[in-house]
């Protein structure tokens, strides 16, 4: 498995992380995906990038919820650092309106400008839009480039907009929200084709059932595979390899 989005280097993990990462690859994890949130967790990223190459591969980006007065320095830094490090993608960036709208426009602004960054260094992007699927579409058709592509990670929205996604040329991140009761996914799930779907767990948030409102860790993914494989009527095998290598994909495209 090929776990697309995890914060592994987050102080959740602080006091047992070569123990979580233990259970990450007994239970078959082959490669963790490490999206950034600002230039704080940098250092951390890297570190865990470092003690295990090929294994942990981190991104880098501004994420909407750190995007504040300052985003135009903390940018300058993800710019710096892509041209001296080979990230695997720009992210996690996009929109968040559910938390605070007060710099939306700054949002705005902070995501076109990765876009940018990402088609400069030939990268994917790694998308999160909370209460904001249509206000991020608007924003990838304002960039105009067709080249432009990535994940919606941590994907919830209707068929629509996962149809909508998938015409512009994303993958949807499927996660611990699969197996929540009403989650809504299983409306979802059962008409997307596999090709379209790469797994996640966004550790330490959104731990599936049965460990909800619990930390989440890498190792649950299984769980995730076991509920995309049921709503599809598929063998939890044949999710696995689809899954990953719609993620492999992603990488060779670079």
């Amino acid at each position: 498995m090929i776990e697309t989005h995890a914060h592994i280097y987050s102080d959740d993990f602080a006091q047992d992380r070569e123990e979580m990462l233990a259970r990450a690859w007994e239970a078959g994890v082959k490669q963790i995906w490490m999206p950034n949130c600002d230039s704080g967790t940098i250092d951390a990223m890297m570190q865990l990038a470092n003690a295990y190459p090929g294994k942990c591969l981190p991104m880098i980006g501004l994420h909407p919820t750190y995007v504040k007065e300052d985003f135009e320095k903390e940018l300058l830094i993800m710019e710096e650092w892509l041209g001296k490090y080979p990230f695997i993608a720009v992210g996690e960036i996009g929109m968040d309106l559910f938390w605070d709208v007060t710099f939306k426009a700054q949002q705005e602004e902070a995501f076109l400008y990765q876009c940018k960054l990402a088609r400069q260094h030939h990268l994917w992007i790694d998308i999160h839009s909370r209460n904001a699927f249509w206000e991020t579409v608007d924003l990838i058709e304002k960039f105009g480039d067709p080249e432009l592509n990535g994940i919606f990670h941590c994907f919830t929205g209707t068929l629509d907009e996962a149809n909508k996604a998938i015409d512009l040329g994303f993958k949807l991140g499927i996660g611990g929200v699969a197996t929540f009761k009403n989650g809504g996914l299983d409306k979802v799930i059962p008409f997307v084709d596999l090709e379209n779907l790469v797994l996640e767990t966004d550790a330490p948030y959104l731990a599936p059932v049965p460990y909800r409102g619990k930390r989440n860790e890498v190792a649950y993914i299984d769980l995730v595979a076991q509920r995309v494989a049921d709503l599809k009527q598929l063998s939890k095998q044949e999710v696995i390899e689809v899954t990953s290598q719609n993620a492999q994909n992603l990488l060779r495209k670079k």
